[in-house]
């Protein structure tokens, strides 16, 4: 399956969309079919059911008629893959028998990205999908859940920076739409004051404008600040931090563009210390940090080349970084699936090709929210 035949899955105006081409496309939709769902969310019954509604849903309303043809392309896909990870995060609870899918949407964007990076599908587009479906229930509560951390405000700022808010909208009035529930209605309702409040920011199709960087990066890491005053920088180091998974290319992209810098690597350390991959990462990881510690009280300019593929990895570093008064820059490379294990196998290295696709589970495109600039390079 390429990109060409995914993007004849999404019907022609007036169409209806062919369902056994999806699955087809996607396997791991069948498991879709025997997947069960809370009843009081979804008295629709099994994922599969509920996938279809919402692609039906989502192909009647305007927002997607009228939408561009690249739009409906990432919003008829966010919708086919929303819940394709649901199958594997169901949890029954033994004692009321109640059904839940914890973290679905999360797990969802990573085996979303998997199938389309495969495919071929432009990155731009495909992150689109990708976020979509990381974040597809957020405007269900943003606004009705004030046992939240963030203000509505917050939210609406921050994923303007991500995605298409009245792409995340329209998707998540066909979710509501293409199921059964008695809170339906309520949360449409919901749905709509997302939309308004995204309005009012200014953020409804665009980010939310910022005073500067360093302003927006430091608001979205929880500084207490309004948007439109710009907060004073202290200088410091000016850091690139290399993001990708092995064998991407990231090495000959410093090399090509940074030359001179010094450079933070795991890797390196690793062959200072002796050590294979996967063999005392802990010590590995310590020698880095010492080196990067050093280069951030000389506010020197340097490089931090690590594979940092998921959120979870980069929030270290960044953490680290930014507690320094860095200025950061990420820098995002990637590569078809055959040329990384092409170049992995020749390549001096003790990680193999297994251990390197085992990674893909772990597969998360930094956000332009989390740097002062975020760039991203696709090899073909």
């Amino acid at each position: 399956m390429n990109w060409t035949d995914l993007q004849a899955l999404v019907p022609a105006p007036g169409q209806s969309p062919d369902f056994s081409a999806c699955l087809q496309a996607f396997p791991a939709l069948e498991l879709a079919k025997t997947t069960p769902q809370d009843p009081r969310h979804h008295a629709e019954g099994d994922v599969w059911t509920h996938t279809q509604m919402v692609v039906e849903a989502l192909l009647a309303l305007p927002d997607y008629q009228h939408a561009e043809p690249v739009d409906q392309q990432v919003l008829f896909l966010a919708a086919l893959l929303h819940d394709v990870a649901k199958h594997a995060t169901t949890v029954v609870d033994p004692s009321t028998g109640a059904i839940g899918q914890p973290g679905h949407s999360r797990r969802g964007a990573i085996d979303a990205r998997i199938s389309l990076w495969d495919a071929g599908m432009p990155m731009a587009m495909r992150e689109a999908v990708c976020r979509l479906i990381a974040v597809h229930q957020v405007p269900f509560f943003a606004l009705a859940d004030s046992r939240r951390q963030k203000s509505p405000e917050f939210i609406v700022r921050e994923l303007s920076w991500q995605l298409s808010i009245p792409l995340l909208a329209t998707l998540a009035e066909a979710d509501m739409r293409g199921r059964i529930c008695q809170d339906r209605q309520a949360v449409l309702d919901h749905i709509e004051l997302f939309r308004e409040l995204a309005r009012e920011e200014g953020c409804y199709g665009q980010p939310r404008p910022f005073a500067d960087a360093h302003t927006r990066v430091s608001y979205f890491r929880g500084a207490q600040l309004h948007p439109d005053f710009p907060l004073f920088q202290e200088p410091g180091s000016r850091v690139t931090v290399m993001c990708g998974l092995p064998a991407s290319g990231k090495n000959t992209w410093v090399a090509q563009h940074r030359g001179g810098w010094p450079v933070v690597s795991y890797d390196d350390a690793r062959d200072e210390l002796g050590l294979r991959h996967g063999q005392n990462e802990g010590r590995v990881a310590h020698a880095a940090i010492d080196k990067a510690k050093d280069l951030l009280r000389r506010r020197e300019r340097f490089v931090f080349n690590a594979t940092h593929l998921s959120q979870q990895m980069r929030d270290k570093t960044l953490d680290l970084l930014f507690a320094y008064g860095a200025e950061v820059e990420l820098v995002y490379i990637e590569a078809p699936r055959e040329e990384l294990l092409r170049r992995n196998r020749g390549r001096d290295t003790t990680l193999s090709n297994r251990a390197l696709l085992g990674m893909l589970h772990k597969w998360e495109l930094p956000l332009p929210t989390e740097a002062h600039e975020v760039h991203y390079i696709a090899h073909r």
